[in-house]
Parts: structure tokens; sequence; C-alpha cells
């Protein structure tokens, strides 16, 4: 099997999606969707599709308990998807322990956020959608997600086979492909701004598809020593070893950032430093992590010597 395989390209090119919105107010736009689409996915496939298709294909919905022999097969396939970057997903009794426990930050901000039901939500940087199911939880019409790696859409298409999730979707799009139209109620940015050159043009990108009274959630990492950075955190190189960290900035510099891109009564909700707890590596993610990212003789410094991984949630209007 190829990605021209018409079953599998019809999925990577939104078939999910279309089918959740071509009754929504999001139907006049879908033409729109299907060209960003379109100009992302190109004609050359991923050189692991077939794979990981084969994977997915290979999945059976898990409506009960499974056998031993059952489990351990679904796990082998699961674990083939490697790495899991988020959850925890619990399909039965099988537990894939993800490197982030995504469920934490949830509780973080979900009593702090306007209700999402009756919403159309949109995720920017989703991963894998384990928030997507939690917005669907909460009431959310419609969850859509957005992200171009590959291997996380196909880890979203097995847990929603598994699972049965209604009401969400994930397209292969960057933020810059996003159709310009005001259509979600409530926008979702977590883990993304501090690996954009240009915080203010991600901003643009996100306020551009909101609704003029939607709500921005915005998850960043932040330095909180503002007199010794007062202008947020440039690293030369790496930052606790992740490449593309361009600023990780203060808590007052987020706040200015979302006021000069036009938000409305920006503001923190929670300030958390990241712990062992949260992430760490597991046998679903046995690449490096937290404890590998940090200076072993000094918890509080990055192994570069930089402030230890600290995370703001802040809440805008548009």
């Amino acid at each position: 099997m190829t990605i021209t395989d018409p079953s599998w390209d019809a999925r990577l090119r939104g078939e999910r999606f279309f089918a959740l919105a071509k009754n929504t107010h999001l139907a006049d736009h879908l033409a729109a969707y299907t060209q960003a689409i379109d100009r992302r996915l190109g004609a050359r496939p991923h050189g692991r599709d077939a794979e990981w298709q084969s994977v997915v294909n290979q999945i059976q919905p898990s409506p009960g308990s499974t056998s031993i022999a059952d489990q351990a097969s679904l796990k082998s396939l699961l674990k083939s998807l490697h790495p899991w970057r988020k959850g925890p997903f619990v399909i039965n009794d099988l537990v894939i322990d993800s490197e982030w426990r995504s469920d934490l930050k949830w509780e973080r901000l979900k009593d702090a956020i306007q209700s999402l039901h009756g919403r159309t939500v949109l995720d920017v940087g989703c991963g894998n959608g384990f928030y997507l199911s939690k917005m669907i939880d909460e009431g959310a019409e419609l969850a859509l997600g957005i992200d171009p790696t590959r291997l996380f859409f196909y880890q979203f298409e097995a847990i929603a086979q598994l699972t049965g999730l209604a009401g969400a979707a994930i397209l292969p799009l960057k933020d810059e492909d996003l159709p310009p139209v005001q259509l979600f109620d409530t926008v979702f940015s977590m883990g993304v701004i501090y690996h954009r050159r240009q915080p203010f043009q991600h901003l643009a990108y996100l306020k551009q598809v909101m609704h003029p009274r939607a709500e921005l959630v915005l998850e960043t990492l932040i330095v909180t020593d503002e007199h010794r950075y007062p202008k947020g955190l440039n690293p030369d190189d790496r930052y606790a070893k992740m490449r593309n960290v361009w600023c990780v900035p203060t808590i007052s510099q987020t706040l200015h950032w979302l006021t000069e891109a036009g938000f409305n009564n920006p503001r923190v909700i929670d300030v958390t430093r990241t712990t062992r707890a949260e992430q760490r590596r597991t046998e679903w993610m046995t690449f490096e992590s937290l404890d590998d990212f940090l200076d072993p003789h000094d918890p509080e410094q990055t192994i570069e010597s930089y402030p230890a991984p600290v995370r703001g949630i802040f809440i805008a209007d548009a």
C-alpha cells in the first residue's frame, strides 16, 4: 500500500473534518481548506506513510475488555507509532503512558476558560489530538486540531478508531495555512509560540480566524525572573536541548504581545514549573526527556545553564 491508496489519501486530505463541518457554519469555507491542505501536502508522501497506514489499518474498534493476547497485540501495534508525546490514553485495560501527563495541564486550565459547550474550537499545534477529546467531553460542537507532523495524525486516527471519537478531526496544517476567516469560538495555542521567530505573526494568524468575541488560550514556556531577563530569554542555540526556541518570554512580555496583537483583557491564569511528574521518559516515549534536559547538579537550571522550564497559561479575548 502507498499514499496513493484512495482511502488514506482522503483521510490525510481532511475527510473526517469535511464530514463534520459540512452541516455547520464552516461549510461555505471548505474549498479554502481543501486548497490549504493541497498546498501543504503536495504530491510527495512521507517516507513512513505506508508503514503507519498499515498499523492503523490493523487496529479494530475496541468496545469492551480484550483478552491478554489481543491486548498484547494492540500494545505492540500502538508502540510502532512511537514516540507518544501527549496523553495518557486509556483503552480498556491498556494505558498509553505518554511522555507528558497532558491531563494535568488540562486540569489547570479547564475551569478558568469560557465554557466550550456548543463551540467550534481550534487547537493549533495539537500533536496527536489528546486535548481534542477533552474539548469534546466539555461539550464542543466541533474540535479541529492542526499539526503538520504526520506521525501525530496517524496516532490520532488510531485512537479515534479504537474509541469511536466523534466531533474531532486533525488537518496536517500550520498556523499560516489557515484560511483567514473568522470561524472559531475558542482557539488554543499550547507550546507553539516560542518556536516562532515572529511571535506577533503567530498571534495574527490566530486572531484572523477567531470570532470577534472569541477566547484565546495561550500556553508557553516563560521565564519568571524579569529583572534578569527583562526582554525574555533568547537562547544562543538550544533551550533544554530543544531546537528552534527563539524567545522564552516573561509574563509581562507575553501580556504585552497579546495587547499589541489586538487581543483584549489578557491575563495569566497559571504558572507551573515542569516536574518529572508531568514530563518523563516512559516505555511509550523512550527518547530523552526532562531528566536529560536539566543540569544533573542543579535541577533549577537546564543543561545549557538557563532557568529550568516553567510554563504559563494565558487567556485573552479577540
